[in-house]
């Protein structure tokens, strides 16, 4: 690999993990200045954070390791212990998501505006764990019909496995 090509990769996964770590501090801005003064009862605000919290976690986890990777890209794998944490992860988040699901169901919010947008959360916090965890999912707009049908393992995914050949 030249590196050229690493360079580029690098920097691609350094706007990735910054992007990712960007969308989780937005999520928790727009939480807290338009969507939890909106939630009169404390029953909605439990079920916004059973959708929120999950997807917080994923986007952190998704964050930290395309910064990491940018240390083993296209020149190593990642490190035994840190693919191990991921495997942990993997595990950690659908718990988590499942867990939120039934905060959700739980504490169904009455507020129409919660009782729409909170599952869409929840929602996004499966489709981000689908994308770094099952298949590939995040494509540029323009193939993206062509691409996902092409049920491609995340590059994350793809990480773990090295790791535990190597």
């Amino acid at each position: 690999m030249t590196d050229d090509r690493r360079t580029t990769l690098r920097g691609r996964y350094l706007s990735l993990g910054l992007g990712e770590l960007f969308a989780a501090v937005v999520f928790i801005w727009v939480a807290f200045v338009s969507a939890l003064p909106l939630l009169e009862q404390p029953t909605d605000a439990l079920a916004f954070w059973s959708a929120l919290v999950p997807l917080l976690v994923i986007l952190v986890q998704a964050g930290v390791y395309w910064l990491l990777a940018r240390r083993w890209v296209k020149q190593g794998t990642m490190p035994p212990g840190l693919a191990a944490t991921y495997r942990g992860f993997r595990v950690l988040d659908a718990a988590l998501l499942l867990a939120g699901l039934v905060g959700i169901i739980v504490w169904f919010p009455t507020h129409p505006f919660a009782a729409i947008g909170i599952p869409f959360v929840w929602l996004f916090g499966v489709i981000e764990y689908v994308n770094y965890f099952v298949i590939r999912l995040a494509y540029p707009p323009s193939v993206w019909f062509k691409r996902i049908g092409e049920w491609r393992t995340p590059r994350l995914l793809q990480d773990i496995r090295a790791a535990q050949r190597s």
